[in-house]
């Protein structure tokens, strides 16, 4: 059945779990993260499809089940799954979209790896997905594409179907010209991304960016700025800004540039947080810390996310600070990535050694200052930790916008805790109640901490108080919304000048 709403994202709807040696399909167990968030939206169309790759032995082997039709709490649709081989993931994926796009998107230049790149294959893959979208999309069909590594998609499905809207959306910073421009395949690129109708980022700062690398590289006119809201313009934070370009007009087409942050599903967290169960396990894991504070640091271990910068900071405090030893203890969650990723791997290593001199150094046999774990935290465990934290800590040196912090504050119904945010986090340019920080200034990062440890119950509430209105303002339902709103008026500004 042709679906009126086709969502193209590299990965599947599901876990896939291995069970009685059967291998079935299970749903996701969190709720928060792209996936569970871009399912919610089937239930606005008749029929809806969703684009993925799937790895495969043989591509060709015709029992290979290119489409499965799925039933579950979202609704009935279809996912078209691309068989690609272990040599066309590592291609597209570990290299091209990890090792070159990756580093640039995040300002990390040093890192970025332009010889192994295989274009081709970046540009076969892209063919693919595109193709299985143009298959699955019904006449004047809502085409969805998610992130930088289908960054092709959009111009070779404007070859294919020239009747559908097509939105995408980017997950990750959008860094300046002088930076982007880096890419080899810089016009190719945008390029593609002008035969958008929308394209999508969190915060007004990615959108500028965009509009500047695109002015650099094409003759595009900027039909229409707008003045961003009060309440995301902050003088403390490294992201703002004070008006953004929101329409585009290149070739007689219009591109609208959107700026609206993914948030969490407030409503599901908060009924965990408030469970009975959940909230007796925090209250336990309080009592076990005695009269000791818990600081939780939760993320990816990527060297964006600032993980070893963030304990030499606790080492620092600790040093400078010995009242603290044996009176505060912190919680360290880097989730190990692909470790055959050397820049991944010699993150985790870092990691891995700088705690472990954190711990010879300062720990005894009854207190150990650091707790680092390495693993991912089923989602309810989570939560008992947002509640038993006395500090949710999170400092990336980039991050496109970041949902940890988000879950901590939605987690919170008591009223209580306090968050340390970087204000390179795109997040902070909502959350500039909490103290931000700058993860680049040692002084910015140990002040910010002890601040937080040192912080009076009034203020810690009042910054809560704020901190959860602008969570429960800009939640996962809000950035639907918008997406939604963004698509209608792209359809009528097309209906307008047919």
């Amino acid at each position: 059945m042709p679906s009126d709403l086709v969502i193209v994202y590299h990965r599947q709807p599901y876990e896939e779990v291995e069970q009685d040696g059967k291998i079935i399909l299970r749903e996701n167990k969190s709720p928060n993260g792209i996936v569970p968030t871009l399912k919610s939206f089937f239930g606005t169309a008749e029929h809806a499809a969703w684009i993925a790759w799937k790895l495969a032995d043989d591509p060709a082997n015709p029992d290979f089940e290119k489409v499965v039709e799925i039933s579950d709490a979202h609704g009935d649709y279809s996912v078209s799954r691309l068989p690609l081989t272990q040599e066309q993931v590592s291609s597209f994926y570990h290299v091209s979209s990890k090792e070159a796009f990756w580093p640039i998107l995040h300002s990390f230049k040093e890192k970025f790896n332009y010889d192994p790149v295989d274009w081709p294959t970046f540009r076969e893959v892209n063919w693919a997905f595109a193709e299985a979208a143009a298959r699955e999309a019904a006449q004047g069909a809502r085409v969805w594409i998610h992130d930088y590594n289908l960054w092709l998609v959009p111009g070779y499905l404007r070859q294919l179907r020239s009747d559908v809207t097509i939105s995408f959306f980017h997950h990750t910073p959008f860094p300046a010209a002088d930076m982007f421009n880096v890419l080899p395949w810089r016009r190719e690129i945008v390029k593609s991304l002008l035969d958008c109708d929308i394209v999508g980022f969190h915060v007004p700062r990615y959108a500028s960016n965009f509009v500047s690398v695109v002015r650099s590289l094409f003759d595009v006119e900027v039909k229409k700025r707008e003045i961003v809201a009060d309440e995301l313009v902050s003088d403390g934070t490294a992201l703002s800004e004070r008006s953004t370009p929101t329409l585009l007009s290149f070739e007689g087409r219009d591109i609208a540039v959107s700026s609206a942050s993914v948030g969490v599903a407030v409503d599901f967290i908060e009924e965990r947080a408030t469970d009975e169960t959940v909230r007796a396990d925090a209250k336990k894991i309080r009592e076990s810390l005695g009269d000791s504070r818990l600081i939780l640091s939760v993320g990816r271990t990527d060297y964006t996310k600032g993980g070893v910068d963030q304990l030499e900071s606790f080492e620092r405090v600790l040093a400078d600070n010995p009242e603290l030893r044996g009176k505060v203890k912190l919680m360290h969650v880097s989730v190990s990535a692909d470790r055959n990723m050397s820049a991944y791997a010699r993150t985790q290593t870092g990691i891995e050694e700088t705690a472990g001199r954190i711990n010879g150094r300062f720990g005894t046999l009854q207190w150990q200052p650091i707790a680092l774990i390495s693993r991912a935290i089923p989602f309810d465990d989570l939560i008992k930790y947002y509640l038993a934290a006395d500090v949710a800590w999170i400092t990336p040196l980039v991050d496109g916008m970041n949902l940890v912090c988000k879950e901590y504050l939605a987690a919170r119904t008591d009223g209580d805790g306090v968050l340390v945010l970087s204000e390179f986090a795109g997040a902070a340019v909502e959350l500039n109640s909490a103290v931000i920080t700058n993860p680049f200034s040692h002084r910015s990062m140990d002040q910010a901490i002890l601040q937080a440890l040192d912080m009076p119950e009034e203020e810690r509430r009042d910054r809560m108080r704020e901190l959860r209105r602008v969570v429960k303002k800009y939640s996962v339902q809000a950035w639907g919304d918008e997406q939604q709103r963004q698509f209608d008026a792209a359809i009528s500004r097309k209906s307008n000048t047919a």
